[in-house]
């Protein structure tokens, strides 16, 4: 079967796909360094507010590396914590018109 079938011990099950999320970021806040257990590398969780919706992002850098009101695009999942954004799916959109 194509797609997004996730086969395993629990037998047939569809994975959920990730859905696209694209816009103008228009605040970032940090929080961290943080370490869940021994010997894991700390991580920073960046909240994003892109076109009025909050999105989670952990990084291993505390700076996220864009500015404000740049367009970026990125996949998310909805979960119970809030929306969060896939790891290594975040990117900024480049614009033609604005090449020069």
């Amino acid at each position: 079967m194509a797609g997004n079938y996730k086969g395993g011990p629990g037998g047939g099950r569809f994975k959920k796909p990730a859905k696209i999320g694209r816009g103008t970021l228009e605040a970032v806040r940090s929080d961290g360094p943080h370490n869940e257990w021994l010997g894991m590398p700390p991580y920073y969780i960046h909240y994003m507010m892109v076109d009025g919706v909050e999105y989670n992002y952990l990084s291993a850098d505390s700076d996220l590396g864009f500015d404000l009101g740049k367009t970026v695009t990125f996949r998310y999942k909805e979960t119970k914590k809030g929306n969060m954004i896939e790891k290594r799916s975040l990117g900024l959109v480049i614009d033609p018109s604005e090449l020069n």
